[in-house]
């Protein structure tokens, strides 16, 4: 089995790591937080997927430093710059260097739910399948249209209440709708929901990138 994937906060203010931690925790992800990236270094199992949620500006080895080192160990982890510092050009740097997103610490909660589900399914991507392709394909399709609909909101980070509002239908039915996504894809919370939708999506772009090269090899 793989391991749960873990998102990493590194962040030297407690009150940002305490926020995203409690945040994270409410839609079912497991965190773990450190105050500066020689902290992270020292103690991070890299093996583990998940991403990094990284501060630019901090007291001793910067986020931008964090990430060159990284890079230099030839780490596949995702990382998210989440900061109150930075520019467009920051901005590009960091993402010409790898890194998967660039938000502002004003950032509402819905896109940095989105960024991490994103993040975690790349790097869930380069791990093994926990069971068959067809198994998850099988739980996918016994959902309803409108299930579907609604756990692919949820694996973009989107909220109950506005689910029902993208929707156009009832709080009680999003719901209803919850329950019977975990009950059907045996899951238990929304970050679970985010990464199932996750490999679907793997394995049907890959069957369609390999249905692909068979038309175009006959």
């Amino acid at each position: 089995m793989t391991e749960a994937p873990l998102v990493r906060i590194v962040d030297d203010e407690i009150s940002t790591r305490t926020t995203l931690e409690e945040m994270l925790a409410a839609e079912g992800w497991r965190t773990a937080s450190y105050p500066g990236a020689e902290e992270f270094l020292a103690a991070d199992a890299p093996s583990v997927p998940g991403c990094i949620i990284l501060d630019v500006r901090m007291g001793g080895m910067s986020g931008l430093e964090l990430q060159a080192e990284l890079n230099r160990r030839g780490s596949e982890l995702p990382i998210i710059f989440y900061s109150a510092h930075g520019d467009i050009e920051m901005a590009v740097d960091t993402m010409k260097s790898g890194a998967k997103d660039f938000l502002p610490k004003t950032v509402g909660s819905e896109k940095l739910l989105a960024a991490v589900s994103k993040a975690v399914a790349e790097s869930l991507a380069q791990t093994p399948l926990e069971c068959p392709p067809s198994e998850f394909i099988a739980r996918w399709e016994s959902l309803s249209d409108r299930e579907r609909e609604t756990a692919e909101l949820i694996a973009e980070g989107c909220l109950n209440r506005d689910i029902s509002r993208k929707m156009q239908i009832a709080l009680r039915t999003i719901y209803v709708y919850r329950v019977n996504i975990y009950r059907k894809l045996h899951v238990k919370t929304g970050a679970d929901i985010a990464l199932f939708v996750g490999r679907v999506r793997g394995i049907l772009e890959g069957e369609a990138w390999q249905a692909g090269n068979e038309g175009g090899a006959r």
